[in-house]
């Protein structure tokens, strides 16, 4: 690893208080030779004036093209927004978990101290599928997304109509509260939730799982990561709706409009420092063993 390249420090200002995580490893960062920088993660305009003295922070977009490493201290959604800016320039991400499940995450905050030791002895990647998706209106596409973990369709406070296609082939026709088109790595979030399976976040697979279906046929289906999965939207019960990209702002859908998913070129990359397997982490995180 080259030592002129820049570690991108990626705190929650809301779980990493006073930063004093982030510091820590700032220090550990340049004892090694390298260039920290913080870019700090704000939910609001409140937590952006809690900055605490003697830090200097700068936009992540700035800092990306120099950028050896994103190492994000929050909950899961820390690792989903530092994705959404770092996948295109292929910057390995390390998560440090203050939040809760935090099944994205490599590291405990009781671990931080090993990310000394992947300063000097290197650290393995792990490559993590993403998702497309599009909606389309009549002969316009009038968003365009892509996601980590999922692709969350529901409706808003009322049941809606929903007809679910693989490769234009019909998978299921229901109505309910939506569905839930996910990735592996976030088939132990929403997915798991609504009653999906947990695959193994590795795998190449699209995961569509309904929401509180009303129907006993209803089911979720595994396929392979080269479907196309479309949801279009009843006409019968014009009940509003929206799309979620990784838990992120709700876009108004309706009526008519079609949801395509597919398997996007992108690619997240995850820093992997412990020899821990995710059949370790499940049963720590879901609570089957201490």
């Amino acid at each position: 690893m080259s030592n002129n390249r820049k570690i991108i420090l990626f705190p929650n200002a809301q779980r990493d208080i006073g930063f004093e995580m982030a510091r820590h490893v700032g220090e550990m960062v340049t004892k090694r030779g390298r260039s920290a920088v913080y870019c700090p993660v704000f939910e609001d305009d409140t937590t952006a004036h809690t900055l605490p003295p003697g830090i200097e922070t700068v936009a992540v977009e700035d800092v990306l093209a120099q950028a050896e490493m994103i190492i994000t201290f929050g909950g899961d959604g820390t690792i989903l927004r530092a994705a959404r800016v770092a996948t295109d320039m292929d910057v390995p991400i390390l998560g440090v978990n203050l939040g809760g499940k935090g099944f994205i995450a490599e590291l405990e905050a009781e671990e931080v101290e090993l990310i000394d030791k992947a300063l000097t002895d290197g650290f393995g990647i792990e490559n993590r599928m993403m998702l497309d998706a599009e909606v389309v209106r009549g002969d316009n596409t009038i968003c365009r997304d892509f996601a980590l973990n999922d692709i969350v369709i529901k409706g808003d406070n009322k049941v809606i109509e929903m007809v679910l296609f693989g490769d234009e082939q019909m998978i299921s026709r229901f109505s309910g509260d939506g569905a839930v088109i996910s990735t592996p790595t976030g088939s132990t979030a929403y997915a798991m939730a609504a009653g999906g399976p947990i695959v193994e976040p590795a795998a190449q697979n699209i995961i569509v799982t309904p929401i509180c279906a009303h129907t006993l046929e209803a089911k979720s289906f595994v396929l392979v990561s080269d479907r196309r999965v479309s949801v279009e939207i009843g006409y019968r019960k014009h009940n509003p709706a929206y799309m979620s990209v990784d838990g992120g702002e709700h876009f108004s859908i309706q009526g008519g409009d079609v949801i395509n998913v597919r398997k996007s070129e992108k690619s997240a990359k995850l820093v992997r420092i412990t020899k821990r397997s995710f059949y370790q982490k499940v049963s720590k995180k879901l609570g089957e063993r201490p």
